[in-house]
């Protein structure tokens, strides 16, 4: 299966799983997550380059993959993903490159 369709099924299928359990803490913050990345004082690509580099610093592949495809979603360049993803691993060190590598991969297989 293909890296992008296997993330956003198991993704889907998880979340699903998650929100099923009605926990009340859980639902408020998948909601802030949702309504954080929605056009602000910021503008809606602003945010999600934001995230994409917090989520490498932080070294969190799915939050990673899941931002760069939003990034595509919202119309960033490579060239704009890139020198994000180059301030993330200047930030983050080198301990960022092989989550860099990852990043690299998800965003190429969103271009097939």
């Amino acid at each position: 299966m293909p890296l992008v369709q296997q993330f956003n099924e198991y993704r889907s299928k998880m979340n699903e799983r998650i929100l099923a359990a009605d926990n009340l803490i859980i639902k408020r913050i998948f909601n802030l997550d949702t309504h954080a990345y929605q056009q602000g004082v910021l503008d809606v690509k602003s945010k999600e380059l934001i995230g994409l580099t917090c989520s490498l610093v932080l070294r969190c592949d799915d939050c990673v993959k899941y931002h760069l495809g939003k990034c595509k979603e919202v119309g960033l360049s490579t060239e704009q993903v890139h020198e994000a993803m180059g301030i993330a691993t200047l930030v983050g060190g080198t301990i960022v490159v092989p989550h860099l590598r990852r990043a690299f991969e998800y965003w190429d297989a969103l271009h097939v």
